[in-house]
């Protein structure tokens, strides 16, 4: 299939960019220069993830020459780490990791060298702190007043690498990192907001919602230093401010396996309360926590209990098959398209099982990590 797309006339801004296919693993992403008269990129299979190349684009041979060695040196890196877990060679293993590690940051300057000039080498360059050291220095070789720095990995990569550098682990230290990120990103609006929402991000991510409340409260929502921040970063945070207890997630209407749709809201609203749990029918804890989940759900079912399974499978027959061989009596709905399900995007899950408990108002009362969280809660309230 050969065809044409015409965006019109649009502003490009240097940076990286995604062009995506229906399906959301089928994408390149490519790096736009406006220096570059032309950007020509070439597919030879319907999967753009591999053979591509653009020949008119200096900085896009480099970028796919370092995206595939990238892919290749993680592959390997990820395999040294399985060797690790009780492996009589454990300190062998280590420094074939960290050799690894550093011919990746040999072809990063390898490339940076052989490309001056371009914004990949500029992007590479932000991988790899000047001042890797120094506390007060981690920042300095990166420029807030540079807005092509939120169309990269840059900021993100950068605050992880201090955060794991300098955090320590701990609160105290990563309010201290936090406060430093916002001091050298403050001159500049833009780049601030992404560096924010990194980490606002980040934390919701890694369960760490106590340090979410801290940015939320001192640096979006706060009167003075929020002052300068547009609409669009505060959009973006109440989504995770949506997710916290006492507060309303996304409704969501979906279809159930066994026909008809479910919504969300309406369901609550005829519930005390409602877990949403979601799952996967390859997920090992998922296997241990339903049929847990299957008894706590016969005994409250009659007394204003629900639950709601949202699968992130994507076979219909798989989804289906578990549903009927572990006996779920209670809904489940899927949008059947695995980790790119909308859903996901909206309620920022990032491992099964996930769970929320609503009651009858729609509203979060409790996030728990394991089912008998639930039994013991419900024992109480209903």
């Amino acid at each position: 299939m050969n065809q044409a797309f015409d965006f019109g006339r649009v502003e490009v801004h240097r940076g990286f960019y995604k062009l995506q296919g229906t399906d959301a693993k089928n994408n390149c992403q490519f790096v736009m220069n406006p220096d570059e008269a032309d950007l020509n990129l070439v597919f030879r299979s319907k999967q753009m993830t591999s053979g591509k190349s653009a020949p008119a684009s200096a900085e896009n041979r480099a970028w796919f020459t370092y995206e595939n060695f990238s892919r290749v040196n993680n592959n390997q890196i990820r395999n040294l780490r399985k060797q690790l877990k009780d492996s009589p060679f454990r300190a062998q293993v280590e420094k074939q990791i960290s050799d690894k590690e550093m011919e990746l940051v040999a072809k990063q300057h390898e490339l940076m060298d052989a490309n001056p000039d371009t914004y990949l080498a500029k992007f590479l360059g932000w991988k790899n702190p000047k001042y890797p050291g120094s506390q007060g220095n981690f920042f300095d070789d990166i420029d807030p007043m540079d807005n092509s720095l939120i169309r990269s990995m840059a900021i993100s990569d950068r605050i992880q690498g201090f955060m794991v550098a300098y955090s320590k682990g701990k609160d105290p230290g990563f309010l201290a990192c936090i406060d430093m990120v916002k001091a050298h990103f403050e001159p500049n609006p833009a780049t601030l907001e992404s560096a924010l929402y990194s980490m606002l991000e980040g934390f919701y991510n890694t369960g760490k919602e106590h340090i979410c409340q801290y940015i939320l409260d001192n640096y979006i929502y706060d009167e003075d230093c929020g002052a300068d921040l547009s609409d669009v970063i505060r959009q973006r945070a109440q989504g995770i401010i949506n997710l916290q207890v006492g507060k309303t997630p996304p409704n969501f209407t979906m279809n159930k396996w066994d026909g008809g749709t479910l919504d969300l809201m309406q369901t609550a609203k005829a519930h005390k309360y409602t877990l949403v749990m979601f799952w996967a029918s390859w997920c090992h804890k998922c296997e241990q926590e339903i049929p847990v989940l299957i008894p706590v759900y016969a005994k409250y079912q009659n007394r204003g209990f629900e639950a709601i399974g949202v699968s992130l499978d994507q076979a219909r027959s798989t989804w289906v098959g578990v549903i009927e061989q572990r006996g779920m009596q209670y809904p489940n709905v899927s949008q059947l398209q695995g980790w790119d399900s909308p859903i996901v995007k909206d309620y920022k899950i990032t491992s099964t099982p996930t769970y929320f408990l609503l009651d009858s108002e729609g509203k979060i009362v409790l996030k728990p990590k394991r089912i008998y969280e639930v039994d013991a809660f419900l024992a109480k309230n209903l």
